[in-house]
């Protein structure tokens, strides 16, 4: 646990300066506007599921009770009518962003405490700036990224809205890679 005593600064500052530049992406940049798209007739739709009072969660739909029910007549009917979806519910109301920042902000933290202990075993104090950037800046950009393809492989979501995504954890990364290079400590 040494790491966490002497790495502790940038594990803070890492974390403090990628929820700035997520901010600037999503507040200036916002090329994100359109990462989900608005359905058609958006009223009648919220209208007709409204009745089934749907608890928050994730769905698919639609499901089958088994894996050997997927290959039931019934079943592939369903599939090829259709809609198929992913759905995720989330609670009624408008949305405060406020719990949502403060856990984006832990993870940031999350991210950067496994980036510093990668980077403390695999570079020595004193250790140049290539190097730890090198280490840190791997380990970040696997933390931001690397689980986000997931999104794209099982639950067909977006090409673009994943990979952009991604590059966004690249940004993360390179950011957190950076901070951990300049305030490596010296010998």
């Amino acid at each position: 646990m040494d790491f966490l005593t002497t790495l502790w600064a940038p594990i803070l500052l890492s974390a403090v300066f990628v929820f700035a530049v997520s901010s600037i992406i999503h507040m200036v940049l916002k090329y994100h506007a359109n990462d989900f798209k608005k359905m058609a007739d958006q009223d009648a739709i919220q209208a007709a599921l409204r009745p089934f009072n749907i608890p928050p969660g994730d769905y698919m739909l639609p499901r089958c009770d088994s894996m050997s029910d997927m290959n039931k007549p019934e079943f592939i009917e369903k599939l090829n009518k259709g809609p198929v979806a992913v759905l995720t519910v989330i609670k009624n109301g408008p949305s405060g962003m406020g719990k949502s920042l403060v856990l984006w902000f832990l993870y940031c933290i999350v991210i950067s405490i496994f980036s510093a202990y990668i980077g403390w075993h695999a570079v020595q104090p004193g250790g140049n700036y290539l190097s730890v950037f090198r280490f840190v800046g791997c380990s970040a950009f696997m933390g931001y990224s690397l689980a986000l393809l997931q999104s794209g492989i099982w639950y067909g979501r977006s090409w673009s809205t994943v990979l952009t995504t991604v590059f966004d954890g690249l940004i993360f990364a390179l950011v957190t890679a950076g901070t951990f290079g300049w305030l490596w400590p010296k010998v």
